[in-house]
């Protein structure tokens, strides 16, 4: 995939800034390939709207950047309140101390707390099905998009060019300037299940109100402008990741291991389901690999195994952080087999299990392989057997 293409539409710029300085996300994802923080400006007859702001730290830049459109904002439309988006609304509102402020009302009152104002003598406050009229048929739409991933979210419609802008929904990992030869939805999805992964709901709720619209365009806050068969590909990936779908058949294997033993059985496991004919295997050392890409991994495929050791009586603390991570995205509508190593009290397998006590459709191939420190003939066949059942 070449550098994004971040036109828009006519009457549409885009004025956001990529970051090529942050090291972690949110203070965990790792983002190699750096972060775009998206803002556009949009011009009608009469007045002219910016939609969001950008990090703090590069207003001066997004400030330079409305400048040269030759524009003078009549409005910043703020549809999401995280500090990314958010902390350049003071300087915003410093360099154009006539332009209003339109927001949700709990956004608001989530400026009175970053910033100690609510803009109370220059603010519009909007709700989902309200509208802002900018002239000459342009008329921007609100959508409410509560816990998208924040509750103050709003969504915004331009009829007139058919754009959506999506907040912080369909967004993605990586600056807009940097090459991603992944394409667009390995760094989405990393993006989305790490981030919004937990309110499928809510996604999907906005997808029914998105699909009564003539979208022709969708500018996020992260990523690229998606247009084409690139917004149908991502359309499609949100309808399948937020009703929680299978998106490739296959099996994913996520294991820790302490002296080498299990990672044996796992990767035995994976040349077992290969010979099977499974047609996809993904393998991940939990402790050494990208975390947030493992969680990306277990959503994407109908199948995962977890293969870890007994530690201290419980489970070995990489695999327990991640079965954690699972469950409070709401990890469901799997098959999940387990492989336990323990040399005089294996109970692994009983213990993750019961963390998914409270998941809904999750399906556990039974019984559990038992490793007991080293493979024997026994455990080689127990998971021979495993990748039978699985494939």
């Amino acid at each position: 995939m070449n550098f994004y293409d971040m036109s828009v539409a006519d009457g549409i710029e885009y004025v956001g800034v990529n970051d090529h300085e942050l090291d972690m996300f949110e203070g965990q994802f790792d983002v190699p390939q750096g972060m775009a923080y998206n803002s556009y400006l949009v011009r009608g007859e009469a007045k002219a709207a910016v939609m969001d702001a950008v990090d703090g730290r590069f207003a001066d830049v997004w400030l330079a950047n409305i400048k040269a459109t030759g524009v003078e904002p009549d409005y910043l439309v703020v549809q999401h309140m995280e500090p990314d988006h958010s902390s350049g609304i003071t300087k915003f509102a410093e360099a154009y101390p006539k332009a209003q402020i339109v927001s949700s009302l709990q956004a608001f009152k989530m400026m009175e707390q970053f910033f100690g104002t609510d803009f109370a003598d220059r603010r519009v406050v909007v709700a989902g099905g309200g509208s802002l009229d900018l002239g000459a048929g342009r008329v921007l739409s609100f959508i409410a998009a509560p816990m998208v991933h924040w509750p103050e979210v709003l969504m915004t419609y331009d009829a007139k060019s058919g754009t959506l802008f999506s907040a912080d929904g369909f967004g993605k990992f990586g600056a807009n300037d940097v090459e991603d030869e992944e394409g667009w939805d390995c760094e989405a999805r990393r993006y989305y299940f790490g981030i919004v992964g937990k309110y499928g709901m809510q996604v999907q709720a906005v997808l029914k109100k998105a699909a009564t619209l003539d979208i022709k365009t969708v500018c996020p806050l992260h990523g690229p402008v998606l247009k084409g068969d690139e917004l149908a590909n991502a359309i499609s990936k949100y309808g399948i990741w937020s009703s929680y779908g299978v998106e490739t058949e296959g099996v994913f294997i996520a294991y820790t291991s302490v002296y080498g033993h299990t990672k044996e059985a796992a990767a035995l496991l994976k040349e077992e389901l290969l010979k099977a004919g499974c047609p996809k295997v993904a393998m991940a050392d939990l402790a050494r690999e990208d975390f947030h890409e493992s969680i990306e991994d277990a959503f994407r495929y109908g199948k995962l195994v977890l293969a870890t050791t007994t530690y201290n009586m419980g489970v070995f603390p990489k695999m327990e952080e991640f079965v954690l991570a699972l469950t409070e995205r709401l990890y469901q509508k799997r098959t999940v087999a387990l492989i336990e190593n323990g040399s005089w009290a294996p109970q692994a397998a009983k213990l993750v299990k019961a963390m998914f006590g409270k998941s809904k459709d999750i399906s556990f191939v039974e019984p559990a392989v038992t490793v007991r420190g080293a493979l024997s003939q026994e455990s080689r066949a127990a998971i021979a057997a495993l990748a039978k059942s699985l494939a």
